[in-house]
């Protein structure tokens, strides 16, 4: 990964970081919207948005229009697919160290059940005495 595309991934990240513009790119997966639209779940003004919308806009998550007097924002996926492509990395990780843990579960599982096998049965002959 180069020094540009690791410096992106950061500022994806930092934008990411954020609830208010995670649920802002929710809604941008529905369409375009406005700056009041965008607004409207949110406790917030509107120009408290915009500084979340330029966040996101400098992140490269979201382009914005203008179209008569409104200004549309629009997701741009790229960005989160090269996040995701990134952890895939550590998701495979993962997956092959709970694969090893599973592995060693049931090798640990195969030797044990012998011993409570015998146990059981010899818990059951004194029960019968």
């Amino acid at each position: 990964m180069s020094t540009l595309e690791a410096d992106r991934l950061s500022t994806v990240f930092a934008a990411l970081a954020d609830p208010t513009r995670r649920a802002i790119l929710a809604r941008l997966t529905t369409g375009d919207a406005t700056v009041t639209e965008l607004a409207e779940p949110f406790a917030m003004s509107q120009p408290a948005v915009s500084k979340h919308l330029r966040v996101l806009e400098s992140a490269g998550l979201i382009s914005r229009s203008r179209v008569a007097t409104s200004r549309y924002s629009h997701l741009e996926a790229e960005p989160l697919k090269e996040a995701n492509d990134w952890m895939q990395t550590y998701r495979r990780f993962w997956n092959e160290s709970f694969d090893k843990l599973d592995a060693a579960l049931a090798d640990y599982l195969a030797t044990e059940r012998p011993n409570t096998d015998d146990t059981q049965h010899r818990d059951e002959k004194e029960t019968e005495k």
